[in-house]
């Protein structure tokens, strides 16, 4: 099957051959760094969450070339990308990478060496004349991955960044911190930043509990002013003032399913050869709660100052190609003047 002949019907979720992985990962390959260059310039987060965003995102497209190295010559196993609109691979895969690696050494001691398949490869190719089997393709990629993918770098549920001070003269609170995760719901990856305060406590003495209650409370898509409560009740000392929610997709190109209006609107023009292939957009929703007060709650014994959330209006962003940006106003506009602002050009992919 070629490239051209690529198909995605609703209710399949599996890329079959070495060209549909080779098209897949360099769409959202380059979609994602084109994303996380863009987030920055366009002011859409502050520098410092900027150079945040870059982290999670090299950790994302890390994840993603261990991937590609892992699927491109396996005819048994085969790659899945989400059920729904998000266009990213299925949340599983990445639980399948990390529990992968846990078990590298037993899985290179089943494989041979690399000197002997680099000498078979070459007496295959200079001295018999002959294309190299397929399932010694697989047997040196799986050397490849095992022996260079690091687990440590692998994109997980829940990736914790660390607390900084905040050092901006302006700034409305003491501290901010950052993690991110994969929505398990909408196989896509979010990354939170929060702004807070600490009472009577130190940070290094409290840290560790800031940890344990992130991953247990906002390691899921949930609303942000939702997610900033249940934070605030399990953190007596710590004041939150400001979470900000980034969501990172969907992804839409030809490998995205359902029936969202920028999804259909780029397969239809790639099923009528108005677009190649490679054609995609990225969206980009920005969630935000803040502080406007606080409150009391509990007994004379046990009282806990909370605060009172009002969650900002939902920032929408697109981010694409500008003949991508052309059809979507002429097909779309009512979707298109939704947004927070103008979509943003990203730069187009040739895949030849």
């Amino acid at each position: 099957m070629s490239i051209n002949q690529i198909v995605t019907p609703l209710d399949s979720a599996v890329l079959e051959t070495n060209e549909q992985y080779q098209v897949y990962f360099k769409i959202v390959n380059h979609a994602f760094n084109e994303l996380v260059e863009k987030i920055a310039n366009e002011k859409i987060c502050s520098p410092i969450e900027a150079s945040f965003v870059m982290q999670y995102g090299e950790l994302l497209t890390y994840s993603l070339e261990a991937f590609r190295i892992k699927y491109l010559f396996d005819d048994d196993e085969k790659m899945r990308i989400d059920l729904t609109e998000s266009g990213f691979p299925n949340y599983l895969e990445f639980r399948y990478l990390y529990n992968d690696l846990e078990l590298k050494q037993e899985h290179i001691s089943k494989l041979p060496k690399l000197e002997t398949v680099k000498s078979e490869f070459l007496e295959t190719l200079l001295k018999d004349k002959q294309p190299i089997a397929d399932h010694k393709l697989h047997q040196a990629a799986s050397l490849v991955y095992y022996t260079s993918v690091d687990r440590k770098f692998i994109f997980k549920r829940f990736v914790q960044g660390k607390i900084l001070a905040v050092e901006n003269k302006d700034r409305d609170a003491q501290y901010m911190v950052s993690w991110s995760f994969y929505d398990v719901t909408s196989n896509r990856p979010f990354i939170c930043f929060m702004y807070f305060d600490l009472y009577k406590v130190k940070l290094e003495e409290y840290k560790e509990e800031i940890y344990k209650v992130l991953e247990n409370t906002a390691d899921r898509d949930i609303s942000v002013d939702m997610m900033a409560y249940a934070v605030d009740k399990k953190l007596s000392n710590l004041f939150p003032k400001r979470l900000r929610k980034f969501d990172l997709g969907p992804l839409h190109s030809v490998f995205a399913k359902g029936e969202g209006a920028i999804t259909h609107t780029i397969i239809k023009a790639i099923v009528n050869k108005t677009f190649d292939l490679s054609a995609y957009a990225i969206s980009v929703a920005v969630e935000e709660a803040v502080s406007t007060g606080n409150f009391t709650e509990g007994s004379f014994f046990n009282k806990q100052q909370l605060q009172v959330w009002e969650a900002k209006p939902t920032k929408k962003y697109l981010f694409c190609p500008h003949r991508v940006m052309q059809a979507l106003y002429d097909n779309i506009p009512e979707t298109i003047n939704s947004l927070t602002q103008d979509p943003i050009e990203i730069r187009s992919l040739k895949l030849n």
